[in-house]
């Protein structure tokens, strides 16, 4: 798996940075200062929770109201490629779990979090991701990535003991959100007239991963990013945070939207591949974190790939008379390049448009 043969450079841990630079007279160094930050336009408030897609996965499944809420659902992925998910049916207890391990983790001494720090030429374990160059802007985040399914391909050195429920919490939390993602899928491919079988045979079983955020607070927040922005180089992303800290903005129309996480939903991107497979009916939206000054926000991103060894290349079910928009590639090489991208935006994605 290229995950597993393409690692990220050392850098400083930043929460442990920010605990050292985190008051009025104290310089950020200057590999965090990003002056995009505070140089684009942001929608937020009222604006872009209008604007964000909700989608009722209650509806998805009530033969009353499943015709409609399918033609919003396509519409969110064509249009935005991305929307929140109400009533998604994974249990409270199953959630809460995983909000209580992850923050636990992250707040044990740095040398505890150390025992799983990623090795070199690979990117799971706790560390950083991306990190190509010595020159590079960084993110002001700490990442915790691991292989979750399938549960053959875990490596159970970077699985933490403690908290001691951890190992359960993400093995419950990483089952439910996979059916949940073929349930979407089978929609999406529903809603285009597709075959649903022809999308979910190359997703069922496949590879999942799951990487942890920490993003620590900063009193010069408008001045670094949590997470540059990026498109997923994955099938479908499934994020958890809680509500009560937002950071996660949107690009559309050469605008940022900030999305206010509604109490309970799941929010759902479009990845890279899912785009591809769609022949560009389906967008992989830009997207990117930022920072609050005084509080700590956490977040949870489940990925969700389709076979290793796929050649990459647009379906027949969603061309149909259209032309061709991508061209095909091994998942080994748009992966390889995806990760040496240094997150550039969805560069990566516009160099195999034909």
């Amino acid at each position: 798996m290229a995950a597993r043969t393409i690692g990220s450079l050392p850098v400083a841990n930043v929460q442990a940075l920010a605990e050292t630079c985190n008051g009025f007279n104290d310089k950020i160094p200057e590999r965090y200062i990003r002056t995009e930050a505070r140089s684009e336009e942001v929608v937020t408030g009222h604006g872009s929770t209008l604007a964000i897609p909700i989608i009722d996965l209650n509806k998805l499944l009530d033969s009353q109201s499943s015709e409609e809420e399918c033609v919003k659902l396509v519409s969110a992925c064509q249009n935005w490629g991305f929307f929140q998910l109400t009533n998604h049916g994974v249990p409270d207890e199953v959630i809460e779990n995983m909000m209580n391990d992850v923050p636990e983790f992250f707040r044990q001494p740095l040398e505890a979090k150390k025992a799983y720090s990623q090795l070199p030429n690979s990117l799971e374990g706790y560390g950083q991701s991306f990190v190509v160059s010595d020159i590079q802007k960084l993110d002001w985040c700490d990442r915790f990535f691991l292989h979750v399914r399938p549960v053959e391909s875990r490596d159970l050195r970077f699985w933490p003991t403690n908290p001691a429920s951890f190992r359960h919490s993400v093995d419950v939390y990483s089952s439910e959100v996979a059916k949940l993602s073929y349930c979407l899928l089978e929609f999406m491919a529903k809603g285009m007239g597709a075959e649903p079988a022809s999308l979910l045979g190359m997703f069922e079983g496949q590879p999942q991963g799951m990487r942890m955020n920490y993003y620590p607070p900063c009193w010069q927040a408008d001045q670094v990013l949590g997470l540059s922005p990026h498109s997923d180089a994955c099938g479908l992303t499934l994020l958890l945070q809680k509500r009560d800290v937002q950071g996660l903005q949107v690009k559309r129309d050469g605008k940022w939207f900030a999305v206010e996480a509604l109490d309970g939903a799941l929010i759902v991107n479009v990845g890279d591949t899912l785009e591809i497979l769609s022949n560009g009916k389906f967008r992989s939206p830009e997207h990117r974190a930022v920072i609050h000054q005084n509080k700590e926000r956490i977040s949870v991103a489940t990925f969700h790939q389709h076979c290793q060894d796929l050649i990459v290349g647009p379906l027949p079910e969603f061309v149909k008379g259209d032309k061709v928009r991508y061209r095909s590639t091994s998942y080994q090489d748009f992966l390889t390049q995806y990760l040496k991208a240094k997150l550039d935006g969805k560069n990566h994605l516009e160099k195999l448009k034909l």
